[in-house]
């Protein structure tokens, strides 16, 4: 779960630091002929007032030395840190290098010990040098929520969520049939080999076969569209695997059914061995066709 969440985090950050930028930059003092402490924090508090999930703002000097205590969210303030030097640290030295607002990687929050992400900006004074570097301190899944929503968030997103939770249901329960349905089929034959009918055994294959293709499908929707958890790997292969897997079930039943049909007919009716024949040639353009896709989507993704 961390490392999705560091990987969404990457794909957001330009979003995230324009967010915090703009938020510091239009309600922090700057340039001014006269900037203090109290000036700055009272601003930088109400910042924190208004994010709902901010675990701490504070401030730091020139120099990196940590000027302020950390003021909390609940009102409280932490004033051991006061003097401890910061300039070890990405928020202050990117801020004083590239004399712009900043936001660092996720690292561990002294507060939380949960990932968290840090936005810096210098404040400068009347004579354009940095002063003090304003902290704001954020958890990482709440810096999510704001630089890249998931759009199962919205009204509609929860009412397609909705949606694809009923259908996933309804084809767990299709998939939980057609297993029960190929089981018995295993069960009525008893255990003497002697009276084992092929065809029973063939059609228990079947129904097993699109049981484990739809339930795999199944999971696939219920990880994806209802609980928002999706693939962390992104390799050429992937872009439909779950529409590939199910595909390639659906291939493997049919050519069973080919095959039982081959044996069927071989041996009642050989004249209709061209039908099973018929079967085979639209499972092969099936297969092809699939081969093809999954090249072409490969490259695309590639590019």
């Amino acid at each position: 779960m961390l490392t999705r969440d560091i990987q969404h985090y990457g794909e957001a950050r330009t979003q995230a630091r324009a967010y915090f930028c703009y938020l510091l930059s239009k309600n922090l003092p700057n340039n001014l002929p006269s900037i203090s402490q109290k000036s700055v924090m009272d601003r930088l508090r109400k910042i924190m007032g208004d994010l709902q999930d901010c675990e701490g703002v504070y401030l730091l000097n020139e120099k990196g030395d940590q000027v302020t205590p950390t003021y909390l969210p609940d009102g409280t303030k932490t004033d051991t840190c006061i003097n401890q030097s910061r300039a070890s640290r990405a928020y202050y030295y990117r801020a004083m290098k590239e004399k712009r607002c900043t936001i660092t990687d996720p690292y561990p929050s002294l507060i939380t010990q949960d990932l968290t992400i840090t936005a810096s900006k210098p404040i400068f004074d009347g004579d354009g040098n940095i002063k003090y570097v304003a902290c704001l301190d954020m958890p990482l899944e709440a810096v999510l929520k704001i630089a890249h929503p998931m759009p199962m968030q919205s009204l509609s997103g929860r009412f397609f969520r909705v949606g694809y939770a009923a259908f996933t249901l309804v084809l767990a329960m299709v998939a939980l049939m057609l297993f029960i349905k190929g089981i018995g089929y295993f069960f009525t034959q008893g255990i003497d080999v002697h009276t084992i009918d092929i065809k029973s055994i063939f059609n228990a294959t079947i129904l097993l076969t699109l049981a484990l293709a739809i339930f795999d499908l199944v999971k696939t929707l219920f990880e994806e569209e209802v609980l928002g958890r999706h693939s962390e790997d992104h390799h050429a292969s992937d872009p439909h695997k779950t529409m590939v897997r199910f595909l390639g079930s659906i291939i493997i039943a049919l050519s069973i059914e080919a095959l039982m049909l081959v044996f069927k007919f071989a041996m009642t009716e050989p004249e209709k061995l061209i039908n099973s024949v018929y079967i085979i040639g639209g499972v092969s353009m099936l297969l092809i066709s699939l081969a093809i896709y999954i090249k072409f989507t490969g490259k695309r993704v590639e590019q």
